[in-house]
């Protein structure tokens, strides 16, 4: 079974630390990391090339710079990496530069927290690869299992979806592992953070041995440190601080607020004091999202939620009129 010799063979070639030890690990950016500062000195192919400045790139982030070059080797990255620094593209580029495009087999497979930052990296995917012909599938919950299936057998280069659907698909046969040549783990600490552990180390077991991971992740917990032991072999470590995000012309601020529930009229208060004309929101729960948008409704603002619990379709539909400022 596919599954049993994935992890015999992963098991056997990983470099091993005391538990002890991982608790105690500073993370540096490896000292063989060069920086490579534009994309034409990178070695990537010229159908590659005409995409990426097609998408608007003209100059590579700081972790672009860093990680590109030491994934395209073959080599196991741990990115520690916020929102805004380019971690998408880095390993969307280098994913792309890795494909045999004749070979209609999944070659990569991309596992993210949520629906719809899947499906925004596959969008990602097809538009850097526009010169390429390549086919990106998004794999989540709350879509239909018969289109996943169909689409999959038509083949597809690149996967990119959600652990608990990846996981149902390679159990039915119908996402074959046999090819794969890369595994990314995008927002890691997410996904373990929404109970995903089990389906990420399910579908490793699935997976040849030789292949390739890539972990991206905000934070380092103990957890994460676990997973990179047991999948990767003398991984290249890469660190982008807070003062190489690629954010431009965005300023944040935070008001102390003292009592929960001085929350929301101080939430009112910056709606009558700025200019809003569209917000994104979040809160820490589903429940807090449910409460705060009756309560927002009550006060006659005009507002939308979206959390997990909501249908795949309604999700999209909200998402889609956000974007047209509806």
């Amino acid at each position: 079974m596919a599954g049993s010799a994935g992890s015999a063979g992963g098991s056997a070639r990983k470099r091993l630390m005391k538990e002890e030890d991982m608790t105690k690990v500073e993370f540096e950016t490896s000292e063989e990391v060069d920086v490579t500062p534009t994309f034409d000195t990178m070695g990537l192919r010229e159908d590659l090339l005409r995409g990426i400045y097609a998408y608007g790139f003209e100059k590579p982030s700081a972790i672009q710079q860093r990680a590109i070059k030491q994934i395209i080797k073959g080599r196991d990255v741990i990115a520690q990496s916020q929102s805004g620094t380019g971690k998408t593209a880095t390993f969307s580029i280098s994913v792309l530069q890795c494909l045999d495009i004749q070979v209609r087999e999944t070659q990569a497979l991309i596992l993210a927290p949520t629906r719809e930052l899947a499906v925004q990296i596959q969008k990602g995917l097809l538009a850097l690869g526009d010169y390429m012909n390549v086919q990106c599938h998004a794999c989540i919950g709350g879509t239909n299992v018969g289109e996943d299936i169909r689409k999959l057998d038509y083949g597809q280069h690149v996967v990119a979806g959600t652990p608990g659907r990846v996981f149902d698909m390679i159990r039915r046969r119908s996402l074959r592992t046999r090819a794969i040549k890369m595994l990314v783990l995008d927002e890691a600490d997410e996904m373990l953070n929404k109970g995903f552990k089990e389906q990420i180390y399910d579908v490793y077991r699935y997976l040849p041995p030789a292949t390739q991971v890539v972990l991206i992740s905000a934070t380092l917990p103990h957890e994460i440190l676990e997973m990179t032991n047991k999948f990767m072999t003398d991984p290249i470590r890469i660190l982008v601080k807070r003062d190489e995000l690629t954010l431009e012309g965005i300023k944040q601020f935070f008001v102390a607020v003292e009592r929960e529930e001085w929350k929301f009229d101080t939430l009112c208060d910056l709606y009558d004091t700025l200019t809003i004309t569209q917000a994104v929101i979040f809160c820490n729960t589903k429940r807090k999202v449910d409460w705060l948008t009756e309560k927002m409704r009550e006060a006659n603002f005009t507002v939308s939620s979206m959390h997990g619990d909501m249908p795949q379709k309604e999700r999209e539909s909200i998402m889609k009129e956000f974007r047209s400022g509806a």
